[in-house]
């Protein structure tokens, strides 16, 4: 479990959150963006597979007809400003000409960077899969506005709550970062904040994730995709992820 007590410079590490690259992939790969793919096929389109969403074994959320012949997952972190800029650019995009033909599903996975990461991570999880693409979406767009808090905390307080028992700690973490007044303008009250956040299976599926992410796809940084089984080198961005998406099909 991402502690607070893990992170001794914890205050200092939080401020750094806001500008912090999202971990080891760096957009801006100009070579493979201006590789050329094949088209993808016509395909008569359906408002039915934009709205087929599913919590996956593997533990993120799928959007898509299942027995799609692409599938593209997406490792990305909360307060990854590179996936808040991929999401606005292009997954409006991508269900639209790509999910609602059935040709492709795509599916979400956490990548957890940093405790802020962690706590809304938990807190958007604890919902339907509908739900957690809504509640998503809304942290993405507000990314700068709910981070703000947390740059704030300063040693005095990180050293605090390094001292509470793990479970008080994401707790007191996530209301320092003024986290649950995000949740309760979104009709989650004080009882199932504190829930969610110390669901332990919740936490299993997560670091489940985690470690499927570093030891199968070697994932260090986000955003990263992965399609039809396959990492995607240097793709970082939907420049150079739509014609490898494109090559798929």
């Amino acid at each position: 479990m991402l502690t607070i007590s893990r992170l001794r410079s914890g205050a200092v590490f939080v401020v750094s959150l806001a500008v912090a690259a999202c971990g080891d992939g760096t957009p801006g790969v100009a070579e493979t963006a201006k590789q050329k793919a094949t088209p993808a096929p016509v395909v008569a389109t359906s408002a039915k597979w934009v709205e087929t969403v599913a919590k996956t074994p593997e533990g993120g959320y799928r959007i898509g007809n299942p027995d799609a012949p692409v599938k593209l997952i997406e490792f990305a972190s909360l307060t990854c400003p590179h996936c808040k800029d991929f999401h606005e650019e292009a997954l409006s995009t991508i269900k639209g000409k790509y999910v609602a033909t059935g040709q492709v599903s795509y599916e979400f996975r956490n990548f957890i960077l940093n405790p802020a990461d962690y706590a809304a991570t938990m807190l958007a999880r604890c919902a339907s899969p509908e739900a957690y693409f809504a509640l998503s979406d809304a942290m993405f767009r507000a990314q700068a506005q709910w981070l703000e808090p947390f740059t704030k905390i300063d040693n005095a307080t990180a050293e605090r709550l390094s001292k509470l028992p793990p479970d008080e700690q994401i707790v007191e973490y996530a209301k320092t970062g003024k986290l649950d007044e995000f949740m309760r303008a979104r009709g989650m009250p004080e009882a199932k904040f504190r829930a969610c956040l110390t669901d332990a299976r919740q936490r299993g599926e997560l670091e489940a994730i985690s470690k499927s992410a570093r030891e199968t796809f070697k994932i260090a940084g986000t955003p990263s995709f992965v399609i039809n089984g396959e990492m995607q080198e240097n793709v970082f961005n939907w420049e150079s992820l739509q014609p490898k998406l494109d090559a798929a099909l």
